[in-house]
Formats: C-alpha cells, sequence, structure tokens
C-alpha cells in the first residue's frame, strides 16, 4: 500500500475520515493526470473495477495482498501512462472488485483475461507484485498474449511447502493466512512492519482506521486465496514449459523478508531471467521504490 502518505496526514487529523480522504485525494490525482475508473462485469458473476491511461505498449499492473491497484501501484501508475497504455484493475475480493465465483488464483487469472478480451488487447505486458506476481505466473503460461512479464518480488511455483515453513516460522505463524489476512489491526500492523523499509512510528489507535479501510472486508475469502495457493502452485507447475514462457525480468529487494531474495535468485535462474535487485529493500517495492521500478519496467518493455 501506499501508506507512508497516508500515515502523514492521519498524523496531522487521525480518524477514519481522514483516511478516506487521503484514499480519495489518491485516486484525484490520477484522475487528473487522465486515469479513468471502470468496471466490467465477470462472467461468473460479479464485477472488476480498473483503472486506464496512456497510450502506446499495453502495461497490466497487478498487485498483492493487502491493497488495491491505487494502493498499490498509484506512483507507477502516473509514471508509466507517460508512455505506455496503463490498466490497473483491483482483484477480486480487493478495492472495489468482487466475484461470485469460490476464490482461487485460477479465478484471478480468468478475470485478467476477461479484462484483456473487453479491451480487445492483442498484446500485453504484465507486472505482478507478491502475490499478484502468481498470477502474473498463471498468465506467462495460459494466456498467450502475454508478451513480456515482471515480477516483483514472487517466487512462483518454485515456493516450496519448506520455503512455507520458513516463511511462517520467520513471521511466529502456523498458518500464512495469518500473515497476509490480517484479523485484527494489531496483526495489521505486524504485516506493515514486515513490509516497508523504515516503517513510520505513528499512534496505534490508527491502527483501526487503517484496518478498517483496507483490511476488514471479504476477509473469508482472502483467507481462501492464501489457503488454496500450494494448490495452485501445483497446477500451475504441471503445465509448465519454461522454453515457451514470454521473456521476464524479477526486480527484488535485498532485505525481502516475506520472499528472501535467495527465491528470487533462484528463478531466475530456473527462468533465465534478469533480475534487479534493489540494495536494503523490502517486500513493498512498488510503494518504496516507485522511480526504481518505473524506470526498470520501461527500460525491460521499451
Amino acid at each position: 500500500m501506499r501508506i507512508i502518505n497516508l500515515l502523514l496526514f492521519v498524523l496531522v487529523a487521525g480518524g477514519c475520515s481522514i483516511v478516506e480522504s487521503v484514499d480519495s485525494a489518491e485516486k484525484s490525482v490520477l484522475i487528473e493526470a487522465g486515469f479513468v475508473q471502470q468496471k466490467m462485469d465477470l462472467a461468473e458473476g460479479g464485477k472488476l473495477n480498473y483503472w486506464q491511461a496512456g497510450q502506446g505498449k499495453t502495461v497490466l499492473l497487478i498487485h498483492g495482498f493487502g491493497g488495491s491497484a491505487v494502493t498499490s501501484w498509484q506512483q507507477v501508475m502516473l509514471a508509466l501512462s507517460q508512455n505506455y497504455h496503463v490498466i490497473a484493475p483491483d482483484l477480486a475480493w480487493f478495492g472495489d472488485s468482487e466475484s461470485q465465483a469460490a476464490p482461487s488464483l485460477a479465478v484471478q487469472s480468468k478475470a485478467m483475461t476477461q479484462l484483456i478480451d473487453k479491451l480487445e488487447l492483442d498484446e500485453v505486458n504484465v507486472v505482478g507484485i507478491s502475490y499478484g506476481g502468481f498470477v502474473t505466473f498463471d498468465l506467462m503460461i495460459h494466456e498467450p498474449r502475454v508478451d513480456k512479464a515482471v515480477l516483483l518480488a514472487s517466487p512462483g511455483v518454485l515456493f516450496s511447502n519448506a520455503d512455507l515453513a520458513a516463511m511462517n516460522q520467520r513471521f511466529e505463524t502456523a498458518d500464512a493466512s495469518d500473515i497476509f489476512v490480517p484479523q485484527t489491526p494489531k496483526q495489521m500492523r505486524r504485516l506493515l512492519e514486515a513490509t516497508f523499509i523504515d516503517f513510520p512510528w505513528y499512534p496505534s489507535f490508527i491502527d483501526s482506521a487503517i484496518f478498517e479501510r483496507y483490511f476488514a472486508n471479504h476477509l473469508d475469502e482472502k483467507r481462501q486465496l492464501i489457503g488454496g495457493l500450494t494448490e495452485d502452485r501445483d497446477r500451475i507447475a504441471s503445465n509448465i514449459n519454461v522454453d515457451a514462457l514470454p521473456d521476464s525480468m524479477l526486480i527484488w529487494g535485498e532485505n525481502d523478508l516475506v520472499f528472501p531474495l535467495a527465491s528470487g535468485i533462484q528463478l531466475a535462474d530456473y527462468l533465465n531471467s534478469p533480475i534487479v535487485v534493489i540494495p536494503e529493500a523490502a517486500h513493498g517495492l512498488s510503494n518504496d521504490h516507485p522511480d526504481i521500478i518505473s524506470r526498470a519496467i520501461k527500460a525491460f518493455i521499451q
């Protein structure tokens, strides 16, 4: 999320109303830059919310857990839309999107395919961060219109059961859902502190307002998404022909606590892809380092 700017405003005014005001302000900046917010009916029922602006090659930005298109990508959206046609959807059960289907990674991927169909795109470059990177990997295999792909802090099919156990141990929990789908403001604070570099201090009473705005909705569906990831991983792995995958690039933080850099190096070797390592960076790359991310994407897509 673009939580840092949010907190600076919250510290001044406090309370739920300012959280909503900052969210509205960030959307207004996008609208002033030419972005249009739209919604699409999903075949399985529900609505997919998305933003788009710009001209040129298409870049599809897919966010991760705990946020939305705007909270995850706003600065990157602004930078890329100067040179590209940028599309940034809210995944199902995040932001302003929801689906009537049973939650799974495949449902997310199919929603992205429906969006590509609706916009009549012949070719698309996909950029996904964290959970959005898993969706991106699925599209790399099953969506022939993907030209190039950029994976930010997302290990794809190489995230083993042992890696999952190690991650749970780092966060002192037995279930990954307790990490990525916080049930309380206190659990949310733990996730945010582990995601961003130099996470600022702010009064704990603010946590409740942030939690209610960005984390409290669709908790059951989000837990199902996390719980089904190992099954999704195995499904994707069974269909891989590495030589047939589109060209890809990886971007990783040197100090990522969620998916350590070793996972990124392993995936880069597996895909024979370049990897950009950001020194001292953590997991929330699109918020902590939007300029570096934007420049790397532009250089790769050209």
